[in-house]
């Protein structure tokens, strides 16, 4: 994986990847610029909003909730970040969002449809699969460029049982946090999407409705090498004196997350997520981008935890709205402004793993995470 890292990032590091934040409409027609608006089925649905308003971030983790806010911007979206070793909720911005019903997951499907492929042995790391014509490629590939074929195929080999099996094991369709009342469950199909069966759902998520949580949750667990842990939100001075961390269960994928690791850092390093690289740091990131619509509006995905050796933050960004802005890398940049900043703040270089004293509690798991 280092070698992989280091021979990729030799041949990317003279690309910049940031770019503007793009402007808000009203700043475009203040800076004398046409703005172009784009008729969509989605038009009551704002691209920009104000995602703090009804937010209390009161005992969040300070330096991350500022990075959180900065990051988003005038999107409307959410972002959540945790600690992927203890499980403890650093910020969640636009808890509206984010604690509410979930949205189709789009991409975000992909590393948890590999690791069901490459538990089954369906594939290995070498595998390569016709995506198009004489176009074949393999896991890390498709992951980097998100390539839809390769995971319906992946879908259909499978079948609907076995992806659902997984996808449940990883916390899809429950609650992802421990006493969390606001927290909603998601939703997870009973039987193959009408609109493309199990292929569909195995490469945009149909008929699945995930939350933020559930999703910085599972990437938590890729980050920490498979425990997944019960996400909790200290709010008050004595909760988070008297944290600790709760683990679900054990996943027991150690074996298959290296195949994983290596397609979500190529999706960073040249792929959809490239836009969250940030060129001034030293931490690597990994991630994964999402980009469909829901019956309600436009969704852009993007799922991350950095950095790659020792992960300290794991993060989902969601972005709603009716615009073309609305997309998987733009939730990437998202992320790679908040990683920015952090690394401006010193984070990745304060932030520690839990001390010997903050010893895990396994906990029953009843299904309801209360």
């Amino acid at each position: 994986m280092k070698q992989f890292s280091k021979t990729i990032l030799a041949a990317v590091v003279a690309v910049s990847v940031a770019a503007p934040v793009p402007a808000a409409p009203a700043a475009a027609a203040a800076a004398g610029k046409s703005v172009r608006h784009t008729a969509t089925r989605f038009r009551g649905v704002p691209t920009f909003a104000n995602s703090t308003l009804a937010d209390i971030g009161t005992f969040d983790d300070p330096t991350v909730r500022a990075a959180a806010v900065d990051g988003l911007g005038r999107y409307n979206g959410a972002v959540v970040a945790v600690d992927p070793n203890t499980g403890r909720i650093l910020t969640v911005v636009n808890q509206k969002i984010a604690f509410g019903d979930g949205y189709i997951p789009c991409s975000t499907i992909k590393p948890t449809v590999a690791l069901a492929a490459l538990e089954e042995n369906v594939i290995t790391r070498d595998t390569m699969l016709r995506v198009r014509g004489r176009k074949y490629m393999n896991l890390t590939e498709a992951l980097a460029h998100s390539n839809n074929e390769f995971f319906e195929q992946l879908g259909v080999r499978m079948g609907f049982d076995t992806v659902s099996k997984y996808a449940r094991l990883l916390g899809l369709g429950e609650l992802a946090g421990y006493n969390l009342p606001e927290e909603h469950p998601g939703s997870f199909p009973m039987a193959p999407p009408v609109h493309g069966g199990v292929a569909r759902m195995s490469s945009f998520g149909e008929g699945i409705q995930i939350t933020p949580l559930q999703l910085v949750s599972l990437a938590a667990a890729f980050a920490n090498g498979g425990t997944l842990y019960y996400l909790q939100y200290p709010r008050t001075a004595s909760d988070i004196q008297a944290f600790a961390p709760k683990v679900k269960r054990d996943l027991n994928i150690a074996p298959v997350l290296p195949e994983i690791r290596e397609g979500m850092l190529a999706a960073v390093l040249y792929g959809t997520g490239k836009r969250s690289f940030d060129n001034g740091g030293d931490e690597m990131p990994l991630g994964k981008t999402g980009t469909c619509n829901d019956p309600t509006s436009k969704v852009g995905w993007f799922v991350t935890y950095a950095d790659e050796a020792h992960p300290k933050i794991a993060l989902a960004v969601l972005l709603r709205g009716s615009s073309r802005q609305v997309i998987g890398p733009t939730a990437a940049y998202v992320a790679g402004r908040i990683y920015r900043r952090l690394r401006e703040q010193n984070y990745f270089a304060t932030a520690t793993a839990p001390n010997d004293t903050m010893k895990p509690v396994t906990v029953v798991d009843t299904g309801n995470g209360r």
